[in-house]
């Protein structure tokens, strides 16, 4: 693997800014007592900066190991660092102005904010496709890793395209017509600012769309670190020295991600809070459950005739 110091300057760069940020707004947090929609006005900086956090690197170290378009790549995870700026500088400078950064059309000036953090998202997750096509076509010796990393960050992609449910209009929006001076919400079913959980945040009352948002752009870590699980565990578990092995697990948690991915989404768009399922939601999360525990038991089943390359391939495709 290469070394830290050879990924991406600029992402690295950003997230560095990012770990300030979060203990900025930490102290903000405890200094600050004004509250905006329901929760401390520094909440909303210090979440984002925590989540860019862990995301910039991520991109980092996939573009190091690319065996493709490294130009391309490199201006690709530079956009990725110039446009979360750019988002971040526009959500701490309205907490110091005491207003809303997301949703907010009350004047001409919040309006503007908020369109040009609505360009910026759509030209970070356009860089970040972009960064994702580049892995799909880098040829990587490890082959578990390569697929760790390639539907880690088209899941992610999914779920960063999920926050553009968070701008339609509610019904009670669409009763305002022009005159709203918030368009669009988290919420589904119930307004901003009610009982939220610790922590997240996310309503306790009603759907949250940040619960699938979340969800989905942080596989971007999680799916590769599962592949690092299982090379941790390798050496107690003979099984899981085998390469094809890993290759079919990382593939079935990869689709087991993206099958909760659907789920909180689903349940989300329902109204419905993430601590209180109902009936439909306990079966179907239930039915992803058996799903992982049959794909697992599939994967870890051994043959005796060894397989090369080709085959893995024709694996993937079927």
């Amino acid at each position: 693997m290469p070394s830290w110091r050879s990924w991406h300057r600029p992402l690295m760069i950003f997230a560095a800014s990012m770990a300030v940020l979060t203990v900025v707004s930490g102290v903000g947090m405890i200094v600050d007592d004004r509250v905006l929609v329901g929760s401390p006005i520094w909440f909303k900086p210090f979440k984002f900066s925590i989540s860019l956090m862990i995301y910039a690197p991520a991109l980092a170290w996939m573009l190091s190991i690319a065996t493709r378009g490294h130009r391309v790549g490199w201006w690709a995870g530079t956009a990725v660092a110039l446009t979360g700026t750019i988002e971040m500088v526009i959500i701490t400078g309205q907490v110091i102005r005491g207003k809303r950064s997301h949703f907010n059309y009350a004047t001409a000036f919040d309006t503007l904010l908020f369109n040009i953090m609505g360009i910026t998202i759509i030209a970070l997750w356009v860089s970040s496709m972009v960064i994702a096509f580049l892995l799909f076509r880098s040829r990587l010796a490890d082959r578990p890793a390569a697929w760790a990393m390639r539907l880690g960050v088209a899941i992610a992609l999914v779920g960063a395209g999920l926050g553009n449910l968070m701008t339609r209009r509610t019904p009670e929006q669409r009763a305002e017509g022009n005159l709203a001076k918030v368009i669009g919400s988290h919420n589904v079913g119930v307004p901003e600012g009610g009982p939220s959980m610790p922590v997240t945040g996310w309503s306790t009352t009603g759907g949250d769309l940040r619960i699938p948002h979340f969800v989905g752009m942080h596989a971007l870590q999680l799916i590769p670190l599962f592949l690092l699980a299982l090379i941790a565990l390798a050496p107690r578990f003979a099984r899981l020295r085998e390469e094809r092995v890993r290759l079919r697990l990382v593939l079935v948690a990869s689709g087991v991600y993206a099958a909760v991915v659907a789920l909180v989404t689903w349940q989300a768009l329902r109204g419905q809070a993430l601590i209180r399922p109902d009936g439909a939601t306990l079966t179907s999360a239930a039915a992803i459950l058996l799903a992982a525990a049959a794909g697992s038991l599939v994967a870890l089943r051994t043959t005796s005739v060894p397989r090369t390359a080709d085959d893995t391939e024709k694996e993937l495709v079927t």
